[in-house]
């Protein structure tokens, strides 16, 4: 028997390729397609893929908003068979957030059924819940029968989708959107429709509109939970011109007169996307943590609208004052951040000011505009075509019946006959007898004469493009009228308030005064003791650590610590902890780094200056008030290279100072290499954050020290337990930037002689 012959080896198809190379290629091909296909949404309709498909799919289910309900299962089912390869939970998730009137400012969705709610409980089961379409998504999709824009094959290549939506409404600002892609991220809030339309109004009259113009007609976010935006008005206008910034929300709130002098706080709106059960439950926390001594009670009187009670300790707490303490510390008050980073028409990322997605938009409904009147023309000239013959028909009525019968190819011959077109001929053809009335006659010639005007018409539109932005401007008014200020759905939800001033100054009032004073050790530990304290030599400190300050504060004051690492950081003195042991670690309050350490403590006045120095020797003079930072991040005021540290922040001005005004003149600054230099103090500019000038230079090591002081008073410095004062230093007096020279004799040897 004969042996099979055996199959021929495979061909080698293995490719060597470098690790990173394929890493790299592979992971470009992910980012890409996160950030294209899912995180961010297109600047023209403000939709990501995954609700475009959504909204595709219910419109191709006839779920009209007059029409009836269907299954939201037969909708996600619908979605991941044809358009969307992906999980139906996730699918689901979407849909129910597009239906959620607390999430989405405009519903794109209209739900039957358990939704999910503002306490933050999930939405039933999609077996459970139904939805169609609302008329804001039908006005999204406005155009998709009429070749408004283009359509791609789908996945399996068995479908198509449209790859953007017409778009008669400015869907992106007026729902928003967020998402976080590779290595880029988007935030947009809700905004009001009739503002966005006054404003592309405007826009389409003065193309070059400025954004503080474009900015009073659009106030701000207008978010679906209402509330009440408090932000300055060049804050606002600064992050619609550059697309990145922040803006300040706080919770609607009012008191009830209770009697006996008595009250209560009510809130009725709480900030976007905040769940107000988590809200309540920290609140709660807060109480039994006794850090908001002068509230005795919360509880939620919620049904259908939002009502959170607060009752007040005492009928002599101050409802501002509580409501502050509130703000700061729990979610009532919230930052929502701007990120207009969107994918242009081209489908590039990109960050836009107000002013460029305002005008994406009018570009793509222009782009709409000119498609759909193409698309009319060529179907009103086919129409015409066919009536054309229909005319002719009826003018030689009894021959093309004749021809009809007797003929055995009477299409040929009509067209020969009377110059038809194929189509033509077809139509005639498939005429009803009924239709060879006279009254069909005359209802075909006004049919004609309607379209033959509406033809000239398109014509003269797509030839003059200030008809055609006449015409988007008649669209966007009707926008306006069907979704502004005056309906139900339109009218503006979050307030705009007057922005807060400083809360160090509101808060203080709430806290009990009393004297303190604060030690701080040198590794950084901190601690407070009652009273104030001239000698506190008698304080412990861990193995290896010394005492770097102290200082007299009062439980009201904020205690300001300037680090190595050139940032000012803010502790409130009440919150630092109190006894006879080591204290805790400032780190634990602040954000220090681990290579940073603690220069110097002071109690904030925001009257006062400060002298900051780096190891380099430059430094500026920086105002309290510009270097406060109200975040554990604290604030970068002495910026630092590579192998730099800040060494010094001395006072400008004493404590009589402060009152009287001050007199100091002078800056004493001394290096590693023990030599002294002083200078004017006019010499040093103000500034809120910088390098600094140069101060002092150096051949080898850096600064060691420096203060300001009166040069008539003389320059002290600390020598053991001794103070010593050196009033002839007329030989140390130069210009900032020199060298110096050594010190006079006896001048301390210690590595701070002036900080003692």
């Amino acid at each position: 028997m004969a042996k099979t012959p055996a199959a021929p080896a495979p061909k080698e198809t293995i490719r060597e390729t470098m690790l990173d190379q394929a890493l790299g290629e592979r992971y470009l091909a992910y980012a890409m397609s996160t950030i294209v296909s899912r995180s961010l949404p297109d600047v023209r309709d403000g939709l990501k893929p995954v609700h475009r498909r959504l909204l595709y799919a219910m419109r191709q289910l006839k779920l009209d908003p007059a029409g009836g309900f269907k299954k939201c299962a037969r909708v996600v089912g619908d979605v991941i068979g044809k358009y969307h390869p992906h999980g139906d939970a996730s699918v689901y998730e979407a849909l129910v957030r597009l239906a959620q009137d607390f999430a989405v400012r405009y519903p794109l969705v209209e739900g039957q059924g358990n939704f999910g709610n503002i306490d933050g409980d999930n939405a039933a089961a999609m077996r459970y819940t139904e939805a169609k379409l609302t008329p804001f998504a039908q006005a999204l999709m406005d155009g998709l029968d009429d070749d408004a824009v283009d359509l791609r094959p789908t996945y399996d290549g068995e479908e198509s989708e449209p790859v953007v939506m017409p778009s008669a409404v400015p869907n992106l600002l007026a729902n928003g959107s967020s998402g976080i892609a590779v290595g880029m991220a988007t935030n947009i809030p809700p905004h009001n429709v009739g503002e966005l339309c006054d404003a592309l109004l405007h826009l389409i009259k003065t193309p070059k509109a400025q954004i503080s113009t474009l900015v009073e007609m659009i106030k701000g976010p207008d978010f679906p939970t209402g509330g009440v935006l408090v932000e300055n008005q060049e804050t606002i206008i600064e992050a619609y011109r550059t697309g990145r910034g922040s803006f300040r929300l706080r919770a609607k709130w009012s008191t009830e007169d209770m009697g006996r002098g008595t009250y209560q706080i009510v809130i009725t709106e709480i900030p976007y996307q905040v769940q107000k059960a988590k809200l309540i439950e920290s609140i709660a926390t807060l109480m039994e943590e006794k850090k908001l001594p002068f509230l005795a009670d919360v509880r939620d009187e919620s049904t259908e609208d939002v009502r959170l009670v607060l009752e007040p300790k005492s009928r002599t707490v101050e409802a501002e004052q509580l409501m502050e303490q509130l703000f700061r510390q729990t979610a009532l008050e919230i930052r929502f951040g701007l990120n207009m980073n969107v994918l242009d028409a081209d489908s590039i990322p990109k960050v836009m000011d107000l002013r460029g997605v305002l005008q994406a938009y009018l570009d793509h409904r222009r782009v709409v505009l000119v498609r759909r009147s193409k698309h009319r023309l060529a179907e009103i000239t086919h129409r015409l075509e066919i009536l054309e013959g229909y005319l002719i028909c009826y003018l030689n009525l009894d021959e093309v019946i004749h021809i009809i019968r007797t003929e055995d190819e009477p299409k040929q011959k009509l067209m020969k006959k009377f110059n038809l077109t194929d189509v033509q001929a077809d139509a005639i053809l498939n005429m009803r007898l009924r239709s060879l009335r006279k009254l069909e006659e005359m209802e075909i010639k006004t049919e004609h004469k309607g379209l033959s005007a509406e033809k000239k018409q398109l014509n003269t539109l797509l030839k003059d493009e200030d008809l055609q932005w006449s015409a988007i401007a008649d669209q966007v008014k009707a926008t306006k009228a069907q979704f502004g200020q005056k309906t139900p759905l339109g009218k503006r939800r979050t307030e705009l308030g007057v922005a807060p001033t400083a809360v160090v100054v509101a808060i203080e009032s709430l806290i009990e005064k009393e004297p303190l004073t604060v030690v701080l050790s040198a590794k950084g530990w901190i601690r407070t003791m009652k009273g104030h304290r001239d000698d506190v030599s008698d304080q412990k400190f861990k193995e290896g650590d010394q005492l770097l300050a102290a200082l007299k504060a009062q439980s009201t004051d904020k205690i300001l610590l300037f680090g190595s690492d050139g940032r000012f950081y803010a502790i409130a003195a009440d919150r630092l902890p109190a006894g006879r042991g080591f204290g805790e670690p400032t780190r634990l309050m602040i954000d220090l780094p681990n290579d940073a350490e603690i220069v110097g403590m002071f109690v904030f006045d925001r009257a006062q200056k400060y002298l900051v120095v780096s190891s380099a020797g430059r430094g500026f003079i920086a105002p309290a008030e510009e270097i406060f930072a109200q975040t554990k991040a604290g604030k970068q005021a002495l910026n630092l290279t590579a192998g730099e540290k800040a060494v010094v922040c001395a006072p400008v001005l004493s404590s009589g100072d402060l009152v009287a005004g001050g007199d100091a003149d002078s800056v004493a600054i001394i290096g590693d290499n023990r030599k002294l230099l002083i200078f004017p103090l006019k010499e040093i500019p103000e500034m809120s954050r910088g390098r600094g000038v140069i101060l002092q230079r150096y051949k080898d090591g850096g600064t060691a020290d420096a203060k300001v002081f009166r040069l008539k008073a003389g320059l002290t410095w600390k020598s053991g337990d001794r103070e010593r004062v050196e009033t002839d230093l007329k030989d140390w007096v130069g210009e900032r930037a020199q060298a110096g020279r050594l010190p006079p004799k006896g001048f301390s040897r210690e590595d701070r002689p002036f900080s003692g």
